[in-house]
């Protein structure tokens, strides 16, 4: 499932009016809003009309998306560099995790580990993000410090500092964070072999952290390379919502970013991977109590209008105690502690994952065999209406309730305008939802829970020292 998104705060209160009708009006009121999977109208509960976006873009190729919301007198900025795992290449897997690391350690204009104290100092907040497909940075601050983020990220957009020193210290960072993400987490290893073994030629077979190996191979030419090419202003969108005015706003990221210089377009990431033909299985072995066990079959990428299938099938499947997974292995069977399915927008065509850790006792057979009886009974006769109404209400809800603050709609709009191609697209979302039929979800299971297409990935327990547990 996507991230989830904020709503701001003049829109929420507009959509709580609407949404706090009769119950029967406003069923009705839903039902004549549904349309097929393939409309592109907006949902009368999201329109361009009750979310303004003026988008801009700058001679230098920057993109920016601005949305004026008054309600608190506060601003969230968003930045979304369109760089992501996907687009390394063997040797320097990681790099632009390392780089996420790197953004706040200083400038041209700004000291090592003053970044974060700058901003703090003005009453703000930082994080960041890096995954497949991105890596994007925000803040939020009051209103009349806006100055002071725009100052200090077009410095490091400009003029990163990548000294050995730092870089040097911070790969060390770096390979903690794997260690405790990934070498001693079973989720955390779990998955990077599932990926591992079920892409043999896509971006997608390298994990976001990067191999151990190739963090001890970067180069600092390596980076500033991989900097001047990715971290150009033309492969860039910012994101500015909240209490501001969009032309006085405008007039400050044009002197603050408009002179830093384009790039040449860096080179599209290659995705090379056949069409898998059978299943594979991966295990892992490493001291535990019981056994875990993934499972990862191949899902379509944002470019299929299924993906809001997918979605659906994902909150039926593993949203919550009364989805069909926890019911059958949880509460009815008794052979699982617990269960979910999980599905995400991706660039390229991803994974739908379904995840379980069984009772001591269990094996992972037993819990394959019990995930494929639930998925054969869903293609067989397709969820019931109840169901499927339940999880359209449960993504139009999270949709929608997401959207309550700036950060959230500055990170609504940035997925939106980058995985999507145009924030526009993000009005149709609740009308793909509420479009999407038993048949749909039938066909897409069909078509995606393939055993031939299917990949597993198995916690073999064992006890400290590497002998097998009982």
């Amino acid at each position: 499932m996507r991230k989830s998104a904020r709503l701001s705060g003049a829109l929420a209160m507009l959509l709580a009016a609407a949404i706090a009708t009769n119950p029967a009006q406003a069923a009705k009121r839903r039902s004549a809003e549904v349309r097929a999977p393939g409309s592109t109208a907006p949902s009368a509960l999201l329109t361009p009309e009750l979310l303004p976006v003026q988008r801009v873009t700058l001679e230098n190729g920057l993109t920016v998306l601005l949305h004026e919301d008054h309600t608190v007198p506060t601003v969230a900025f968003w930045q979304w560099y369109r760089v992501g795992s996907r687009d390394e290449r063997p040797g320097i897997t990681g790099i632009s995790h390392f780089f996420e690391h790197m953004m706040f350690n200083g400038s041209k204009h700004v000291p090592p580990k003053m970044y974060d104290q700058i901003l703090e100092s003005n009453g703000g907040y930082s994080n960041a993000f890096t995954s497949n497909d991105m890596t994007a940075y925000y803040e939020e601050l009051a209103a009349d410090r806006l100055g002071v983020v725009l100052r200090l990220d077009s410095d490091r957009m400009a003029a990163l500092s990548l000294l050995p020193e730092q870089l040097k210290s911070e790969i060390e960072v770096v390979k903690e964070e794997r260690r405790l993400r990934v070498d001693n987490d079973i989720q955390g290893m779990l998955g990077e072999q599932l990926y591992a073994t079920a892409y043999n030629a896509s971006p997608y077979h390298w994990p976001v952290i990067g191999w151990v190996k190739d963090l001890d191979r970067i180069t600092r030419e390596d980076m500033v390379e991989y900097f001047r090419i990715h971290y150009a202003p033309d492969n860039c969108i910012l994101v500015l919502t909240g209490d501001f005015n969009s032309k006085t706003a405008l007039d400050s990221i044009r002197f603050y970013f408009g002179s830093i210089p384009r790039q040449p377009a860096p080179p599209a990431p290659v995705n090379s991977e056949p069409e898998q033909r059978g299943e594979r299985r991966v295990e892992v072995h490493y001291p535990a109590q019981d056994v875990t066990f993934m499972m990862g079959y191949k899902a379509p990428s944002v470019r299929d209008s299924d993906q809001y299938v997918c979605d659906v099938l994902s909150v039926i499947l593993g949203s919550g105690e009364s989805s069909r997974l926890h019911q059958a292995l949880v509460y009815q069977l008794q052979i699982a502690l617990g269960i979910g399915a999980s599905f995400q927008t991706h660039m390229e065509p991803g994974l739908f994952e379904i995840s379980a850790e069984m009772k001591p006792g269990k094996t992972a057979g037993e819990g394959i065999a019990a995930v494929d009886s639930v998925l054969h009974a869903l293609i067989d006769k397709g969820p019931s209406e109840r169901e499927l109404q339940k999880a359209r209400n449960l993504l139009e809800a999270g949709f929608i309730k997401g959207l309550k603050t700036n950060n959230g709609v500055g990170e609504q709009l940035g997925f939106f305008e980058h995985v999507y191609g145009d924030y526009h697209l993000m009005f149709q979302a609740l009308n793909r939802y509420q479009g999407v039929t038993v048949n749909d979800c039938r066909r897409v299971a069909k078509q995606i829970f393939d055993p031939r297409s299917r990949t597993i990935a198995v916690l073999v327990p064992e006890k400290e020292g590497g002998e097998a547990a009982p």
